[in-house]
């Protein structure tokens, strides 16, 4: 299994990442996901804010990547930004979560990745609450939510 570091650019460690790739064609994505679910996971799109799935959601559980399944973030660590868009203080320990650079848009910001598959998730800015003070600001059509207590 690869080991990468999962830094931010502020130079913090979030963690390690163990994560298996999971590799698949342009074709085999866009069979398995959905049009919009295709645009922002392979394409690196967005959602319009307020308009996703768990940007409001309460319940408990783990938030999986949409694309490969692997656990990303737990309802523990959610919180409202009032941004319009599911809010995490930190990956779950041991997470599928990489970070990279994101130059687009005339602007500099660190993306979150799926390390296992790839998949563009959204970014992760300093301006959370604490103990991390990070903010991890995920499209919802990114996740699949696995609620406490479902068997999967």
């Amino acid at each position: 299994m690869p080991v990468s570091d999962n830094r931010t650019d502020d130079g913090k460690e979030h963690g390690r990442i163990m994560a298996e790739k999971v590799k698949k064609s342009e074709q085999e994505w866009r069979e398995q996901l959905g049009e919009h679910e295709y645009h922002v996971l392979r394409e690196k799109g967005t959602e319009r804010a307020f308009t996703g799935e768990y940007h409001a959601e309460k319940a408990k559980g783990v938030y999986r990547c949409k694309a490969c399944g692997a656990p990303l973030f737990s309802s523990e660590t959610k919180f409202d930004s009032g941004t319009g868009w599911p809010s995490f203080t930190e990956p779950m320990e041991g997470g599928n979560i990489a970070t990279e650079t994101d130059r687009s848009h005339f602007m500099t910001r660190t993306e979150v990745l799926c390390a296992s598959c790839g998949g563009h998730l959204g970014h992760v800015f300093p301006d959370g609450p604490g103990p991390t003070g990070l903010r991890y600001c995920i499209n919802s059509c990114s996740l699949d939510l696995e609620k406490e207590g479902d068997e999967s």
